[in-house]
């Protein structure tokens, strides 16, 4: 395909112009990072801003134990990285690639030059700036409080909203993404051995349904958490 069509679908540059995008192919630089690959880790920070092109990237960090809480996981169209006063509360985290993916990097000078000129993109920028800090905050919520099956439900939903599949005549959505139960109690900062029974007893409960390194969630479920936000 061709790489100003690509780009054409990143999430923040779908308001874009044609113009726009052949002044933002020129700036930026694309790197292929293989599966299992970090991007950056606390030690490795550089003060950029990354575009995920192709491919999911997951942010983490550990604790005083070595234990990894991912904060996020990002796909398509999705942004992460530090540029001056820009912060979207990437700085001292492991971000790690989850399958190979393609990155976009523009650096600090090239950045802000295109600011002054496309202001458009700035307001881009500040939604996405805006829905990162409010998942991050309901994230942080709903972890914080709550027993192990309501944090492994909220965040089950939170991946259906973005990578899920509805597939015709299944009353369950299946998150289009391998994930081990290791992943999810990364995500839940639980152990594995709890998050695998907590697993089995809310599949018992027809809430969702797992296979090998696949979970989809009830519709009903997700239709429920919906009309309570």
């Amino acid at each position: 395909m061709d790489r100003i069509q690509y780009l054409s679908k990143f999430n923040l540059l779908h308001s874009l112009s044609k113009e726009d995008l052949i002044i933002m192919d020129e700036l930026t630089s694309i790197t292929t990072f293989p599966k299992h690959t970090f991007i950056q880790t606390p030690d490795t920070f550089i003060d950029e801003l990354y575009f995920v092109k192709e491919g999911k990237v997951r942010l983490y960090q550990l604790n005083k134990e070595g234990k990894q809480f991912t904060l996020d996981i990002l796909s398509e169209g999705n942004i992460f990285g530090e540029m001056g006063n820009i912060s979207l509360g990437t700085r001292g985290l492991f971000i790690e690639t989850i399958e190979e993916s393609d990155i976009c990097v523009m650096g600090k000078e090239r950045f802000e030059s295109y600011l002054i000129r496309r202001p458009r993109f700035m307001m881009n920028m500040m939604k996405a700036m805006s829905e990162r800090l409010s998942y991050m905050s309901s994230l942080a919520q709903n972890l914080a409080i709550g027993k192990l099956h309501d944090k492994i439900i909220h965040v089950l939903a939170e991946l259906s909203e973005r990578f899920g599949v509805l597939d015709e005549g299944n009353d369950y959505c299946r998150i289009d993404m391998l994930i081990s139960h290791q992943e999810i109690a990364h995500l839940v900062g639980a152990s594995r051995e709890a998050v695998s029974v907590a697993l089995k007893e809310l599949a018992e409960a027809g809430m969702i349904r797992t296979g090998f390194r696949t979970v989809a969630i009830c519709r009903s479920i997700l239709a429920s958490m919906q009309s309570n936000l």
